[in-house]
């Protein structure tokens, strides 16, 4: 016996709403996932920055009047992503384990304003070159401009410089940094005794990320 023509319109417009509701909850956006470092567009000669859990980290903050006191040049190495860093000693650094030295895993990654017209292959070769003519030097504690040692923003204002003739943060004199809390005191005790080198030459990790040749990509 066949249905009315009205009931199977009708049937049909229940059917149709029921597929409809199924396909819509399938659609629905999964949860967000962390992507993974390769997948945020990252660049060669990124320069990433942390507030790091070093014993001076905290002296390096107070004196320079930034939260950042270590930063690194980020390079695809073989699959990965390392961080090229003057700790002790220079060394290159998995972007994974470079992440956990920072407070609360946190970092932040600029990049040159007009990075797609500076930093060419041949660019991004000689700066990955003047790091690695640097790997395995000590650290430097003493802040010092020469290259018997390095610290870590030397060695990113260095290769920056060298590569691309451009200065990312403006150098300043030992003696123009707040030295005035007890902690920087005694951390200059420590590393100077009486004979603070007020007149040398320093780049801070605070002085890189504010240069106004960097933008911000990527922030965690």
């Amino acid at each position: 016996m066949l249905l009315p023509t009205k009931n199977i319109l009708f049937s049909l417009c229940i059917i149709s709403l029921i597929f409809a509701c199924r396909e819509s909850q399938s659609r629905e956006p999964l949860p967000q996932q962390k992507k993974s470092i390769v997948d945020k567009g990252l660049h060669d000669g990124d320069i990433i920055f942390q507030s790091s859990m070093s014993g001076q980290s905290q002296a390096v903050q107070l004196a320079t009047h930034s939260k950042y006191s270590h930063c690194g040049l980020l390079f695809f190495d073989q699959g990965k992503w390392m961080v090229y860093e003057a700790v002790q000693p220079v060394c290159k650094t998995p972007f994974t384990e470079w992440v956990k030295h920072g407070d609360g895993n946190a970092y932040v990654v600029r990049r040159l304003k007009n990075a797609d017209s500076v930093m060419t292959a041949e660019t991004v070769q000689k700066m990955r070159d003047a790091a690695n003519a640097r790997m395995g030097k000590n650290y430097d504690l003493w802040f010092g401009w020469s290259e018997d040692h390095i610290y870590c923003s030397e060695l990113v204002w260095k290769c920056y410089q060298e590569s691309t003739g451009l200065e990312v943060g403006t150098t300043q004199e030992l003696g123009s940094f707040d030295l005035s809390h007890p902690i920087v005191k005694k951390k200059l005790k420590e590393r100077y005794g009486k004979k603070i080198p007020m007149k040398e030459k320093v780049i801070s990790p605070g002085a890189i990320f504010e240069s106004p040749l960097l933008v911000t990509v990527e922030e965690q």
